[in-house]
């Protein structure tokens, strides 16, 4: 049997799926909470200890106290400003040494705390789907129903512009009607990015949200995710339906969500993009 995992938790559901699978499978389970970012609720479910992102460090110790030598990023984690950071002695030397590779881009961002967690911190870093089988994202569609021509020119255009803002390490996620784009994904997340896309519908057929994996993305973080609350937002925003990227892509609660989506009429597809 594996050892005891932790998991250092961002928001939205994958920390407190993740947390599921892991004692369906009766593997033990210490969470990392960081201030602002994690769900209590979820946090506080499993032994755990809090700290601020700025000083993630003090977090070493107690899973070594625990016997953890394994870490998993599960959940988006809010780039915050030096300012929030506050960043105690042993951060502040990271962030030295990492420069502005830390601080360029959420990816960039990601890609140092890893570094760090291995080299300094002495722990293996690892993938989500290396410890949860079944939840990246296949080709093909899924539920019944399947975009239509439309929809496929939507697709293609949010492809276009999703590829464009992964290349400069700014977003995952774009919004496209009718060859228009409605929004790109920033900092706000993916909920956000569709509600402020409902308001900006045009008449006609409704518009598609694509999701993509970063160029050169670590794939130990951060990959897009959707699950049944991406699609209810969709449809919220009416929108006909979802298009992420088949293996780079973490879909929770599959079954949920296809059924989800065969009742409120909207497809999912997985787009075979290449590596």
């Amino acid at each position: 049997m594996a050892g005891k995992l932790g998991i250092v938790a961002g928001g939205g559901d994958l920390p407190g799926r993740l947390l599921q699978v892991c004692r369906e499978n009766q593997r033990d389970v210490f969470m990392v909470g960081l201030k602002g970012h994690s769900e209590p609720s979820v946090v506080e479910r499993a032994e755990h200890v809090w700290v601020r992102l700025g000083a993630a460090s003090d977090a070493f110790e107690p899973l070594r106290a625990a016997g953890v030598t394994e870490l998993v990023l599960a959940g988006p984690i809010k780039r915050p400003s030096l300012a929030e950071l506050r960043p105690n002695r042993r951060v502040a030397a990271f962030l030295a040494k990492a420069g502005r590779r830390a601080l360029s881009g959420d990816d960039s961002m990601l890609g140092a705390i890893i570094e760090t967690l291995e080299t300094e911190g002495g722990f293996r870093v690892v993938g989500i789907d290396e410890v949860v089988s079944g939840l990246i994202a296949d080709a093909g569609v899924y539920g019944r129903h399947r975009p239509d021509e439309t929809a496929e020119a939507d697709i293609e255009r949010g492809v276009e512009v999703a590829r464009a803002l992964g290349a400069v390490d700014v977003g995952q996620a774009v919004v496209v009607q009718q060859g228009l784009v409605l929004g790109v994904e920033a900092t706000e997340g993916t909920d956000a990015l569709l509600a402020r896309c409902g308001p900006l519908r045009r008449e006609g057929p409704g518009g598609v949200l694509v999701k993509l994996k970063k160029p050169g993305q670590e794939h130990r973080a951060d990959l897009p995710t959707i699950g049944p609350r991406t699609l209810a937002g969709a449809a919220e925003a009416g929108l006909r339906g979802l298009a992420v990227q088949a293996g780079g892509t973490l879909v929770l609660d599959r079954e949920a969500l296809v059924a989800t989506a065969d009742e409120a009429g909207l497809f999912v597809i997985g787009l075979d993009l290449g590596p």
